[in-house]
């Protein structure tokens, strides 16, 4: 019986707002699996940790940013790993960071960009990711969640 367990999330990194609004895209580095392909932060739920906690502490390692706000895009996408016969389900968040915060990009990444939403969508390789782009843009596109802050605000 095939599982189902909820053990990746996806963080988009955005800064600004409107048309404004720019996208973080890193780029996987030589020798890692999916080299060269560019991709937001995607991160493997560690033991104890709350996907909420692992998409900070994620944000933190793969890119030495903290968010200003983030935002649970009420969310999920699923991915199915044919070698281990399990049904990942993947929270989605959306991260504001402070518009002249440094990037520090970890080993498992040689590059990154802050694009456009429309470029960022073009440039991503996960179909899921451009999916969920949509949903950042008409949920938090303007910088928050509006008249749901409250309820899709984590911090």
């Amino acid at each position: 019986m095939t599982d189902i367990k909820v053990m990746f999330v996806d963080t988009f990194v955005l800064r600004g707002a409107g048309a404004g609004l720019r996208v973080l895209v890193l780029r996987r580095a030589a020798g890692r699996t999916r080299a060269g392909a560019w991709e937001i932060v995607h991160s493997t739920i560690e033991p104890g940790e709350t996907p909420v906690q692992t998409s900070r502490r994620e944000l933190k390692e793969e890119t030495g940013l903290t968010p200003v706000s983030l935002y649970n895009l009420s969310r999920t996408e699923a991915f199915y790993q044919h070698d281990t016969d399990v049904l990942a389900v993947i929270p989605v968040f959306a991260a504001f960071v402070a518009e002249g915060a440094p990037v520090t990009i970890a080993d498992e990444h040689d590059a990154y960009e802050w694009l456009t939403p429309t470029d960022a969508g073009a440039r991503l390789a996960w179909p899921r990711e451009r999916r969920a782009l949509e949903d950042v843009l008409s949920m938090v596109g303007g910088g928050s969640a509006g008249l749901l802050d409250g309820v899709l605000r984590v911090s």
